[in-house]
């Protein structure tokens, strides 16, 4: 039997098997143990989902040889452990991966693009203001764009980090803000739906997902805020140019510098990586709301309620989840 025919997908894996054949691993870390020895930690994925993954017999020159975020060959054993499968190491090494091989590898949302997408226009065209209306449509007139954020994850390892998680994740936020803003009554329902559109879109050019996740130079130097609020300004700026053939719709200097300050404030507060503080109520329903979307996402991933059987997997709570500061109580105790 080959390599090959022993790789077991993530969704598929039971208690002592040996599995080789290519991963993709992410946020490889060296760390040591109590007695001082290197080990390797890692998440091991493949389109079908994640799992923790340690290597005890490594060597900090066998970690410098490693992708932090990229594609592995290894071989190892599966093993029980606080709520999860784990997967010993036993041998690893970097890889390249085909074609093929990444179309196995990448996770990819489980929900039709097309009709997600759908749902995105059917709530953008349903904003009132002529001078937002105008903006949708110099966004969705730009295909590459479109395309791109169709394409995207939303990260590139922490919430809604597979094919198509920027536009679930946008979706997700513009559907539970139409249900939600009618209690409160004073919000602007046109500004929250566009800034729930907007806030992201950067990482349209922050990331790259063609051959695995990971940040482009545009990303690395500039961000998906930066990019967001430059895109934004080009948008507004096209909106004005009477040489598009249509009468120039003004977007008024405050209602884009609202839109500015949705951008600059989403992640909420500086250690987070935002630039303002929200200090609007649209900023500061959307910053929130947008934390809640990625918080219920990597919690909800993590307990995987709907992987849980009758075996003992160590425990009722998954490790750690950093982003969250928190280990995950798995069950649903109502069932």
């Amino acid at each position: 039997m080959t390599a090959a025919d022993t790789r077991i997908t993530i969704d598929n894996l039971k208690a002592a098997q040996n599995l080789a054949g290519v991963y993709a691993v992410q946020n490889l870390q060296l760390g040591k143990t109590k007695a001082g020895k290197p080990y390797l930690k890692m998440l091991i994925a493949d389109k079908t989902g994640r799992t923790p993954g340690r290597m005890w017999s490594a060597t900090e020159e066998l970690y410098h040889t490693l992708p932090i975020d990229g594609f592995v060959y290894l071989e190892g054993q599966t093993q029980p452990y606080q709520g999860e499968m784990q997967i010993i190491v036993h041998q690893i090494r970097a890889h390249h991966p085909t074609e093929r091989e990444l179309m196995e590898l990448l996770p990819a949302t489980q929900h039709d693009v097309d009709e997600m997408f759908g749902h995105v226009l059917r709530l953008l065209q349903s904003i009132e203001s002529p001078a937002l209306k105008c903006l949708v449509d110099r966004y969705l007139e730009d295909g590459d764009l479109m395309q791109k954020f169709c394409q995207a994850p939303a990260a590139q390892t922490l919430h809604h980090a597979y094919l198509g998680g920027l536009l679930e994740h946008t979706l997700s936020l513009m559907q539970l803000a139409d249900k939600m803003v009618g209690h409160y009554e004073q919000l602007s329902r046109d500004i929250v739906l566009m800034g729930l559109f907007l806030h992201d879109l950067g990482k349209c050019t922050e990331l790259t997902w063609l051959e695995g996740f990971g940040y482009s130079t545009d990303g690395q130097l500039v961000g998906h805020i930066g990019r967001g609020v430059v895109m934004l300004n080009d948008k507004c700026k096209a909106c004005e140019d009477e040489e598009l053939g249509e009468a120039a719709t003004t977007i008024p200097a405050e209602l884009r510098m609202v839109l500015e300050h949705i951008i600059l404030s989403h992640h909420g507060v500086p250690e987070f990586g935002a630039l303002k503080v929200p200090a609007t109520p649209e900023a500061i329903f959307i910053s929130n709301l947008d934390n809640l979307d990625a918080k219920m996402n990597m919690s909800l991933d993590a307990a995987a309620r709907e992987k849980l059987d009758d075996s003992n997997l160590g425990g009722d709570f998954t490790e750690k989840v950093w982003a969250l500061g928190t280990r995950v109580y798995r069950p649903d105790p109502s069932k």
